[in-house]
C-alpha cells in the first residue's frame, strides 16, 4: 500500500521547513525511507543506512525518525511484542495484520470493517475521529 510514498525530496522539504539541517547521514536515512515498502524498526533502518555509509550512528537514526514522526511524515507503530516500527504516512487509511511467527506486517483495507466500526460508534452515540486496527495471526498450514 505504498501508493503515495513521499520521496526523499518531500522528506527533506519537511525537515528544512522545521529548521533542520539535511546532513549526509540524514540524506541516506531519507533515501532509505523513501524506498522502503515494509515496516522497519530503527535497527533495520540503521543496518540499511550503515551499508551505504558506515559512519551513520544509531542515535542519528532515532533522532531523524523522531523528527519525521513529530512532523507527521511517518507513522510509528508499537505492535504488540516487538520494537516500534515505522511506515510512510499516506492519505489512504489501512489496517494491519501482524504475522506472529515471522513479524511480517501486512496492510489491508476492508470497507466492511470500516462500515461496521461506524455503525457501532453511531449506535453508541459517537463519531469515530481516529482508530487503529491490528490483527495478530498465524499463517494457515496447507492440508
Amino acid at each position: 500500500m505504498n501508493e503515495a510514498a513521499p520521496n526523499k525530496a518531500k522528506y527533506e522539504e519537511e525537515l528544512r521547513r522545521a529548521g533542520v539541517r539535511i546532513t549526509r547521514p540524514r540524506q541516506v536515512i531519507l533515501r532509505i525511507l523513501s524506498q522502503t515498502e515494509d515496516h522497519p524498526d530503527a535497527m533495520e533502518i540503521f543496518n540499511r543506512a550503515s551499508e551505504v555509509d558506515p559512519s551513520i550512528s544509531l542515535s542519528t537514526v532515532y533522532r531523524t525518525m523522531k523528527l519525521l514522526e513529530e512532523l507527521g511524515t511517518i507513522h510509528r507503530h508499537a505492535f504488540e511484542g516487538g520494537r516500534a516500527r515505522f511506515e510512510q504516512a499516506s492519505s489512504e487509511h489501512h489496517d494491519h495484520l501482524i504475522d506472529i511467527d515471522t513479524g511480517d506486517v501486512i496492510e489491508f483495507h476492508s470497507t466492511k470493517i470500516e462500515a461496521l466500526q461506524d455503525e457501532i460508534a453511531r449506535s453508541l452515540g459517537y463519531d469515530i475521529v481516529h482508530h487503529r486496527l491490528e490483527l495478530y495471526g498465524r499463517k494457515r498450514r496447507r492440508r
